[in-house]
């Protein structure tokens, strides 16, 4: 029982790990013993990132930058994994991006870009990494594939952001479709749904214009919790689904959002 929670010694790909909850669920992971591959389209950020939570936690954090919009993009991250090992325990499919515009205005390239990175992404990557993830995975101790969906895809977001909720709410059925097909094969797939974090995509919905240094009490004030998610928060959850704990939760959707799907009809902007 004392070890219920242990990932030690896992190897973990989180993308979009360079910021955001991906750097936070990455952070989680090098802090309780995981070596950690993240990536990111930017490199120099990537680099950056990865060096610095290597230095800061200890464990291995190894920056593998790609484009994982595009079926090219993934299979050369996969080549470069595969250079270096040869299974994945834990995936967390965390890469995304958003869109706003105007409902009259809103461009085609705004949902072409949200569904290939959001929801095109997730499904190839996990079909192109099916060898590592079943390489050491047995039914005792079955690899993970986590899902970062979005409370946008459970309800109707207060931003004119027409393509990002439908792709979140892709996302949360595509992993009980991929739970259908993978458990048998020992790897488990769920989905988290996250409500508002201290992220950069969180700031430029709220007026900070993608900083994330500013007043994020403010914004936790309409949350049922009373604040905004923090690193503990995502990364808790993570740890759960990516260890013995959570290896009886199959292709589920949980929200990490402190009530804001749930209490919303008593805190109206908890949907922020």
């Amino acid at each position: 029982m004392k070890n219920l929670f242990s990932i030690e010694g896992k190897t973990a790909v989180v993308t979009g790990g360079s910021r955001g909850i991906g750097e936070m669920i990455a952070a989680g992971f090098l802090a309780n013993g995981a070596k950690v591959y993240i990536s990111s389209r930017k490199a120099e950020v990537c680099d950056a990132t990865a060096k610095r939570l290597q230095a800061e936690y200890g464990s291995s954090c190894v920056s593998l930058p790609a484009d994982l919009s595009t079926l090219d993009g993934i299979e050369q991250f996969v080549a470069a994994l595969s250079a270096r090992e040869d299974h994945v325990d834990i995936l967390v499919n965390n890469a995304g991006v958003s869109w706003g515009a105007p409902l009259e205005e809103f461009p085609e390239k705004g949902w072409d870009k949200v569904m290939d990175t959001n929801v095109k992404g997730v499904f190839f990557l996990t079909q192109k990494l099916l060898p590592m993830l079943e390489h050491n995975a047995n039914a005792e101790d079955p690899s993970r594939v986590i899902n970062i969906g979005s409370v946008d895809g459970l309800q109707s977001p207060a931003f004119e952001t027409f393509s990002y909720g439908p792709s979140k709410a892709a996302v949360h059925h595509l992993t009980r479709n991929l739970a259908t097909h993978l458990t048998k094969r020992h790897i488990l797939c769920n989905a988290i749904a996250p409500g508002p974090f201290p992220t950069w995509m969180l700031s430029t919905g709220v007026g900070g214009g993608g900083d994330t240094d500013i007043d994020w009490q403010k914004v936790g004030d309409s949350n049922p919790r009373g604040r905004v998610g923090t690193p503990e928060d995502i990364a808790g959850l993570a740890i759960f689904l990516s260890s013995r704990a959570g290896a009886y939760t199959v292709g589920e959707v949980i929200t990490c959002d402190g009530g804001a799907v749930y209490c919303a009809s008593s805190f109206p902007g908890a949907n922020i």
